[in-house]
């Protein structure tokens, strides 16, 4: 009993420091393993409609994803949030040189709404 728990432990041991060996998945990898998983369930549930776009999903992720496509899109979003938020602080700034005090609070907070979606748009991981 001694011996097979102790083989058990050294089956676990060993087990777990190959899977930390093992490199990380690429952003496209996890994305085609999340559509997967979807798939699956999908399957599970007898949704016919959603099995076929998540099958065409699949196909379209293994023939066009690329690290460089999905960085050059983050980029291109991230651009695109920087855009916004230089516009919002024209905007504020106009609306302080008014001095109409309505306008300025509604642009402070569309400036501060834009602010935390190019954050977000920062934080978020190469996949889609």
């Amino acid at each position: 009993m001694k011996t097979a728990y102790l083989s058990l432990i050294f089956a676990l041991a060993t087990g777990s420091a190959s899977v930390f060996a093992q490199p990380a998945a690429g952003p496209c990898e996890v994305k085609r393993q999340e559509i997967s998983n979807d798939l699956a369930i999908a399957r599970e549930k007898g949704q016919a409609q959603r099995v076929r776009g998540l099958e065409r999903a699949l196909a379209e992720n293994k023939r066009n994803c690329s690290e460089e496509k999905l960085s050059a899109a983050h980029a291109k979003r991230v651009q695109a949030e920087e855009k916004k938020v230089a516009q919002r602080q024209r905007d504020l700034d106009a609306a302080q040189r008014n001095g109409d005090t309505k306008k300025i609070e509604r642009r402070q907070a569309k400036l501060d709404e834009a602010k935390a979606e190019l954050e977000r748009a920062k934080a978020q991981p190469l996949v889609h």
